[in-house]
């Protein structure tokens, strides 16, 4: 008797929801736009095309997907629940892996100027390797030291940036 009643009403809180969504897009869209808008001219740029044009290119897109979506709520239209195997949807968070990988960005970003990449990236591999369940640490390290270094000469070879090198300075 109440299920028919407590049909739309939940329907209704979905939509206000897929809402929200719509209006964070739009206003996602907007501030790209008007940040673009108020750069600075560039002596630099060539011909029409200025720094500001793939931002607000980028942001109208934002917004009016923003528009297509509201209209598609009020249309009736509504997201599926996501659905996997191996999701357990009814399941909290897992805050213990949630904190141990914002510890490994942490130290990442704090150690990075004074030890150096290498080695703070290693501990952001290892670190994230450890959190999402591994337990091979001796094998994690040789890895995480492994991708560190490599991405560190991938940097400096292949895009010409070179990232901090710390303590290795002179070495690398």
């Amino acid at each position: 008797m109440t299920s028919a009643q407590d049909g739309p009403a939940q329907g209704q809180e979905q939509g206000r929801s897929e809402y929200g969504v719509a209006l964070f897009l739009g206003a996602i869209g907007v501030l790209v736009v008007v940040s673009a808008l108020l750069l600075p001219e560039s002596r630099i740029s060539r011909g029409p095309v200025g720094p500001a044009a793939v931002p607000v290119v980028v942001g109208g897109l934002l917004v009016v997907v923003a528009a297509f979506l509201a209209v598609d709520v009020a249309r009736g239209g509504r997201g599926e629940p996501e659905s996997g195997e191996d999701v357990e949807l009814g399941a909290g968070s897992d805050w213990r892996t949630i904190l141990l990988l914002a510890a490994s960005f942490a130290a990442n970003a704090l150690l990075i100027e004074s030890l150096g990449w290498v080695f703070s990236g290693a501990i952001l591999f290892w670190g994230s390797a450890f959190a999402l369940g591994s337990r091979h640490y001796v094998r994690d390290a040789v890895i995480a030291f492994a991708l560190s270094i490599g991405s560190f000469y991938l940097f400096a070879l292949g895009l010409g940036t070179v990232l901090p090198p710390g303590i290795l300075r002179g070495i690398l």
